[in-house]
């Protein structure tokens, strides 16, 4: 039977080491966004930095282990395999959770998936007690009192790091403008001296003060002395902030550097918990029960040494942060993650990765009219000098890929510091994630960074982030309460199973998510060279190589649809035609966002070529779309056709159309190598095929129509209708063809 928990255990630890890689993976997000969206630093000297705040983080991150072995649970009321039970459940979800999110690019809380994966677990284990024992109760297995203010403390710190960072931000825009070094000769001593008291105070005296490292005397001295201590931090900090000003040193980098160290010491400290907290927990259990003197069994077997505070090994906590610094710096999922969030924060436009919402309307709607209403109350002189301290024409970016300059940075890291610091210190497990996405958030409203043409976009991007973290504790709930149900009832056979399941799932998505970065990733960082260069001329020459790609990747991608069609209909193959279906509406999309980006690089092209050539850019675009339109016309009666077991399509069709699908093949090949090379040497050729192919289609449609209205037998009517859709469709498919070509040539000429 202890052979069985060993492996249990085991399987814990090497969970809590996976968990750490995609904790991070999500997580990296939290204390490197503002440094690398500002490129204060080059990103080996900002991981560098995280990375020394993460391992002293780690050390002092002993005290929030107790979230994990009686935060939410009462472990003396459940004997060692419950407890071993709702863990392997609560580890079994996180990790599937987690990862699922990582992949799809969205920053989650993994504070929130260990709160609500032990509260469901917990839950669920309880109700089964309660079920089978009348006598027991749900207030005593389960810490309600604590699992509120762990669950109020984590969903109200959304709107006070909004409203924090938004006023803060504004604050300090107002005194430094975007042109700050012009407008911080004094206050940047004062601002920086703020920001290192203030870090010190919740790092330092506060963190570190309490550390069971440091001596009891010196714990007692920082207590006695507090006040003291951070006037004289202030003053010496100002002083020496003064004069590092006055030797030219940039006092912004300084201290969005500090904020990058102190930021992931409290990332370390306050979320390590989330990944090792319940694997730890059940090795001191696992300890325990192999240990008792009186032999129980693992259902007799009372787990009360969990009531007592945890004491983790140094080299425990020292190996997680090594584990995570690892992470930090090797996590391509980490890099996605952070270009969400930079994305939705940047200071100038871009590509925006989420839509338009009606939710997201409405608020922008409702927010212009009360800005606009208060703004009236005060005096024209007061708004114009406000607004002159907003021009972000005069904005200072230390390279032309930086998001947003080093005034919003340092506001973003010191800010969120403190409130996550604060929390920790009163052992409120705080989502880091939730407090340092909507500080930053709030930074960039505050900064007029979301315009109106894009602000839609990004409350649209606020909204899915936040939605998907509330989806993440609904998630978390449910399926850890489902998973230590049949862990429960299934016993030690289902627990293997779920083991299985969870390395099974975890090799697939890493698969899924490496094939979906390797056809993303060329596209992207051809939009992204585009977006961060200032040579419009350049951008001009960009712009035409990207709307070339796009242009013959749609033409070449609309010829194999095409055939794939056609061939699923003459040989009755469903599953081609649902492939095709889905392959189909997934380009749309696509298509849709690359207009949007060619639009903005559009704007940033000379203003003559702009307008000259803007009709080619729209025709062009709007061919490249409807090549999509018109094969899903085309698709889906010969789909719904196929899918019902209608008669096949008669072989005379077939060899009839043959002659047509060979020109259009030919025609099509054409257009797309003449796109490609840029070299339209057969334009007018391949226009007047085009149309004499249009006619030849007339003739076989009217054709088909006199054979319909002769016809004595209504066998072949449902049959004759889809062929008849065909003929019409693929006249479309050939204008579509000649107006995409005759764009492609006007908007690429010299």
């Amino acid at each position: 039977m202890e052979t069985i928990y060993l492996c249990i255990v085991i399987f814990l630890l090497c969970l809590a080491v996976f968990d750490l890689f995609v904790g991070v993976s999500n997580d990296a997000v939290n204390f490197l966004q503002s440094a690398i969206g500002a490129r204060v630093a080059t990103f080996r000297t900002v991981l560098i930095i995280a990375s020394f705040g993460v391992m002293l983080g780690v050390v002092m991150s002993s005290g929030m282990m107790d979230v994990a072995r009686h935060g939410i649970l009462v472990p003396n009321h459940y004997s060692f395999h419950e407890v071993m039970t709702v863990f392997l459940a609560v580890m079994v979800t996180d990790v599937i959770v987690l990862d699922v999110f990582n992949t799809l690019g969205m920053p989650t809380s993994t504070t929130v998936s260990l709160v609500f994966e032990l509260l469901g677990g917990t839950v669920m284990l309880a109700a089964l007690k309660v079920w089978t024992d009348s006598s027991q109760d749900m207030s005593s297995l389960v810490n309600s009192t604590e699992a509120m203010k762990v669950i109020i403390s984590i969903f109200l710190s959304v709107a006070v790091a909004f409203i924090v960072g938004t006023v803060v931000m504004w604050i300090s825009r107002v005194v430094f403008t975007f042109n700050y070094k012009k407008h911080s000769r004094y206050s940047i001593a004062i601002f920086g001296g703020i920001a290192f008291t203030a870090l010190s105070y919740f790092i330092f005296i506060k963190g570190m003060g309490k550390s069971p490292y440091i001596s009891e005397g010196v714990r007692n001295y920082i207590d006695a002395n507090t006040n003291m201590l951070l006037v004289y931090t202030f003053i010496g900090s100002t002083v020496v902030m003064e004069v590092l000003h006055l030797l030219k040193v940039n006092i912004f980098k300084f201290v969005v550097l500090m904020g990058t160290f102190g930021l992931a010491m409290a990332f370390a400290s306050n979320d390590l918990v989330n990944f090792i907290g319940v694997p730890l927990a059940g090795l001191d259990s696992y300890r325990d029960f192999t240990t008792n003197a009186h032999g129980l069994g693992a259902d007799q077997f009372m787990m009360t040494s969990l009531m007592d505070s945890a004491r983790s090994p140094i080299l425990y906590l020292l190996a997680a942060g090594i584990i995570m610094v690892i992470a930090m710096g090797t996590s391509k999922k980490a890099q996605n993650v952070i270009k969400t969030s930079v994305d939705l924060s940047r200071q100038d436009e871009g590509d925006e990765m989420f839509g338009s919402s009606m939710a997201a309307r409405a608020i922008v709607r409702f927010s212009q009219s009360a800005v606009s209403s208060i703004a009236h109350i005060f005096p024209v002189g007061f708004r114009k000098w406000v607004n002159s301290r907003f021009n972000a024409n005069e904005v200072e970016l230390t390279d032309d890929t930086a998001a947003f300059d080093m005034v919003r940075a340092a506001v973003n890291l010191v800010i969120a510091s403190m409130l996550i610091v604060f929390g920790t210190n009163h052992k409120l497990p705080l989502s880091t994630t939730y407090v340092t996405f909507m500080v930053a958030m709030g930074s960039s409203l505050a900064d007029r960074a979301w315009s109106r043409e894009s602000a839609v976009f990004r409350v649209t991007g606020v909204l899915s982030v936040i939605g998907g973290w509330f989806i993440t504790a609904g998630v978390a709930f449910i399926t850890c309460a489902l998973v230590c149900l049949c862990m429960w009832y299934g016993g030690f056979i289902v627990q293997g199973g779920f083991m299985v399941l969870v390395i099974y799932l975890l090799w697939r998505s890493q698969r899924q998510y490496n094939r979906k970065k390797q056809q993303s990733k060329e596209a992207e960082d051809s939009f992204r060279l585009m977006m961060h260069t200032r040579d419009p001329e350049l951008v001009w020459e960009m712009l035409r190589n990207h709307v070339r790609d796009t242009q013959s990747k749609t033409c070449r991608f609309a010829l194999e649809q095409y055939n794939i069609i056609l061939d699923a209909f003459s040989h009755q193959k469903v599953r081609d035609l649902r492939r095709s279906d889905k392959g189909l509406r997934k380009t749309l999309q696509i298509l849709k966002k690359l207009r949007r980006q060619e639009m903005l690089g559009l704007k940033k092209s000379p203003l003559e070529m702009a307008v000259e050539r803007n009709t080619w850019f729209h025709i062009g675009a709007n061919s490249d779309q409807q090549y999509i339109y018109t094969l899903r016309r085309m698709l889906q009666p010969i789909k719904e056709h196929v899918d019902n077991n209608f008669v096949p399509v008669p072989e005379a069709y077939v060899k009839e159309y043959e002659p047509i699908r060979q020109t259009i093949n030919e025609l099509m090949k054409g257009t797309t190598d003449e796109i490609e090379t840029n070299h339209y040497d057969e334009y007018r050729k391949v226009l007047a095929q085009a149309d004499a192919c249009k006619d030849e289609l007339s003739v076989i449609r009217k054709n088909h129509l006199y054979r319909m209205q002769t016809s004595q037998d209504n066998k072949y009517y449902q049959v004759d209708m889809v062929y008849l859709n065909l003929l019409q469709e693929s006249q479309q498919l050939l204008s579509n063809m000649r107006h995409q070509l005759r764009s492609a040539k006007k908007f690429m000429e010299e």
